[in-house]
């Protein structure tokens, strides 16, 4: 029985994210598969561009208002709505009413988008009550927690807990859990002398682990974990954590080659 087919199946907007269209399309596939496996009817719905993140970030807050409310009318329609990105996720759930404030058409609509929009692993822990999954995947890894996902969403003990069912991988923690990989969106563009200071000591703790695999929720913090990593020459493989709960691991990791579109 398919999950569109469950009588009692949650109706899902997956918005994909402009990062995992562009450079990782498998995370979008492994995240569907994920929330079928969990009983939801999973829509990407047509027509989805950013989240207005890179705008909002840079002080542009009417490109940022335009493209905000494009989304919340594709995504009004859902019951759900799930991102595998704690960035793009916090920008909805947290800066779409501030972006609204004072206006009594939008604000509303702002809000009600926000509260039913989650992060992939919070979603799965707590709307959905998943403990665990059935993923097999031999590796010694380490976890970077994103800022936008432990700070803006306080997440930290769901990605952890959806990795310690997945059999056969065992985590190092990083010495400095809390530490920023230095891409920070547009900050990466815009000061590139110290976010390259900043991931130079995100990797060498990376290392330190004795890790093999570094995984994460946000695609912008691994593709530049991954750069920096391959450029020092290392051997730490690089995934996105949805890649690894549904067991998408003979795909290239992140910066290793093509994961198929």
């Amino acid at each position: 029985m398919s999950a569109a087919a469950l009588p009692n199946a949650k109706r899902v907007a997956l918005f994909v994210t402009c990062l995992v269209d562009v450079f990782r399309p498998s995370v979008g596939m492994a995240a569907v598969q994920l929330l079928e496996e969990a009983g939801c009817e999973v829509v990407v719905p047509p027509g989805q561009t950013c989240c207005g993140q890179p705008g909002y970030n840079s002080g542009d807050r009417p490109a940022a208002i335009a493209i905000a409310r494009r989304v919340i009318e594709m995504l009004e329609p859902f019951e759900w709505v799930v991102i595998p990105s704690g960035s793009c996720g916090g920008m909805i759930r947290k800066h779409y009413p501030e972006l609204f404030a004072g206006d009594a058409t939008w604000a509303p609509r702002a809000k009600a988008v926000a509260g039913k929009t989650y992060e992939l692993t919070a979603f799965l822990s707590h709307v959905l009550g998943v403990k665990s999954v059935a993923a097999h995947f031999p590796a010694h890894a380490t976890y970077h927690d994103s800022c936008s996902a432990l700070r803006e969403l306080g997440l930290r003990s769901e990605p952890r807990q959806l990795l310690r069912s997945v059999q056969g991988l065992t985590i190092t923690e990083l010495t400095e859990r809390d530490a920023c990989c230095g891409f920070g969106g547009t900050f990466a563009v815009k000061y590139p002398d110290i976010s390259n200071a900043i991931v130079e000591k995100k990797t060498a703790d990376v290392m330190g682990t004795g890790a093999d695999l570094l995984i994460s929720a946000d695609m912008g913090c691994l593709l530049n974990m991954a750069g920096k990593l391959k450029r020092e020459g290392s051997s730490v493989h690089v995934r996105h954590i949805a890649e690894v709960l549904a067991g998408m691991v003979d795909l290239p990791a992140i910066g290793e080659g093509s994961a198929p579109s």
